[in-house]
């Protein structure tokens, strides 16, 4: 454990050097920050609290934007040391492969869980000084939104290493990864649609679209923080939500999958790789 614990403090120490935590929590924060007081004028005509909306705005914008600084931070975690040479220094030390993983994985997690708490924190802190009537239960759906954002940025850190694992050079790791943002976020979906509307409810039922929505983390994040009641209405997935019938804790479920399946897949294909 201790030397995971180091190797997530070098990526930390890393992405402090690199401006990554300062720029990716700017980032977050400015655009929080907007939606915020942009998207929170027409809570009063939906019946809907100001946090409500904000929600909604935040989670939109995370499912674009933390997928792929996800994947910017984490692409080339293998293939950009191996090709400087950094890679083989590390493992002349008494420390196993799964281990640098392990370590470079908790590193990431940390950087985004940092600047979401922070990013976002600050667009709810600013929310409460305007003086807006926030209920218990707005905060604890704030809270699980946080929560639920560092879960998928998670995902796609997972994605990024495996990527990294399997290309050859970071360059190519690099055109893999926005590929692989580009099919979770917008193409799949788009596909989805597509087929949902040629359909026409004939074959699509709501088992097998249930099983298509957890066929994309992106989706299953969606659900999990856009589908209840008081925010289905705001967010449009009410209806989405209702036939796919999936539960808070199956998508939980799903996203730890999400996550943990990639990253074995990227500790095994590292520990078979040669320097």
């Amino acid at each position: 454990m201790k030397n995971i614990l180091i190797i997530a403090r070098k990526e930390i120490q890393e992405g402090l050097r690199n401006r990554w935590v300062l720029a990716t929590t700017v980032l977050l924060a400015s655009l929080a920050l907007t939606l915020t007081f942009l998207g929170s004028a027409p809570a009063g005509n939906v019946g809907a609290s100001a946090l409500d909306v904000v929600i909604v705005s935040l989670s939109s914008l995370t499912i674009f934007l933390v997928p792929l600084i996800a994947l910017l931070i984490s692409h080339d975690a293998i293939v950009g040391e191996m090709e400087r040479g950094t890679m083989l220094l590390l493992l002349s030390y008494p420390i196993g492969r799964w281990q640098v993983i392990g370590g470079k994985f908790i590193g990431h997690i940390a950087i985004l869980a940092f600047a979401t708490l922070i990013g976002y924190g600050a667009a709810a802190a600013a929310l409460a000084a305007t003086g807006a009537v926030i209920d218990t239960a707005s905060w604890i759906a704030f809270a699980s939104m946080i929560l639920s954002s560092v879960l998928l940025g998670a995902v796609f850190v997972a994605i990024g290493y495996l990527v990294s694992a399997l290309a050859g050079e970071r360059g190519t790791a690099g055109g893999i990864a926005i590929g692989v943002w580009l099919v979770f976020v917008l193409i799949f979906d788009m596909a989805l649609l597509g087929l949902l509307v040629v359909d026409q409810g004939r074959t699509i039922g709501g088992g097998l679209l249930s099983a298509l929505l957890l066929a994309n983390p992106t989706d299953a994040y969606r659900l999990l923080n856009l589908g209840s009641e008081s925010l289905g209405a705001l967010s449009g997935m009410g209806g989405v939500a209702e036939n796919a019938a999936l539960g808070p804790a199956t998508l939980i479920s799903a996203l730890f999958v999400w996550a943990l399946v990639p990253l074995a897949a990227a500790a095994l294909l590292f520990s078979r790789r040669e320097l």
